[in-house]
């Protein structure tokens, strides 16, 4: 006698979504603008200082004042292709990087308040990719370890550099002087940046 495969049965699943014509009638939820950022699927590399981006973008003015007070003309205003965060200042590392002031005076200058001195001046965090960095190929290169300004963020051991994560800031000067044919730095704006500070 031939055994048969007892036939297999689907379990419906716990809570089926209410549809039409397969299309899904479930309520959405209403959007809670206290809690959640416009940034998370947009990452944006800000000055030091920083806020949470979306209180940075209710509350930067557009005024030009932190592009002003840089040095080294490391902040440009975001361009108009970038929607609702056009004008407001970005760092662009390919351009210029953040040299990590000590006094901070685009923070200084900011009179809304959306660049403090109060949270840590990290705007991201580089990463090097070694297939792409001249120092993992056997040539001598340290550059980006020379250049950068915080202290203890790129170690070379051997001839080759490492971004200590915990320690980089992102300010994008090793990208910026990496000369590699094509950048070896890959950096990456802060994904989410802590709140305005209460007084």
């Amino acid at each position: 006698m031939t055994r048969l495969p007892k036939p297999q049965t689907e379990e419906p699943p716990a809570e089926s979504p209410r549809s039409i014509g397969g299309i899904n009638i479930d309520p959405v939820p209403a959007t809670d603008l206290g809690k959640k950022s416009v940034a998370r699927s947009l990452p944006v590399h800000r000055p030091p200082g920083a806020i949470d981006e979306f209180q940075f973008l209710i509350g930067c003015t557009r005024c030009g004042d932190c592009i002003t007070a840089c040095p080294y003309d490391a902040i440009f205003k975001a361009p108009d292709r970038l929607g609702n965060i056009a004008s407001t200042p970005i760092i662009q590392a390919d351009t210029s990087a953040c040299m990590m002031c000590e006094d901070f005076p685009c923070i200084a200058s900011c009179k809304p308040g959306v660049l403090v001195e109060s949270i840590p001046p990290v705007m991201g965090t580089a990463r090097v990719t070694e297939h792409l960095c001249l120092a993992h190929h056997n040539t001598t290169c340290t550059v980006c370890g020379e250049r950068c300004p915080v202290e203890g963020a790129i170690t070379v051991a051997d001839g080759k550099p490492t971004i200590n994560e915990d320690t980089c800031t992102g300010c994008g000067v090793c990208r910026y002087v990496c000369p590699a044919p094509e950048n070896a730095i890959l950096l990456m704006p802060a994904f989410s940046r802590p709140g305005r500070p209460h007084v």
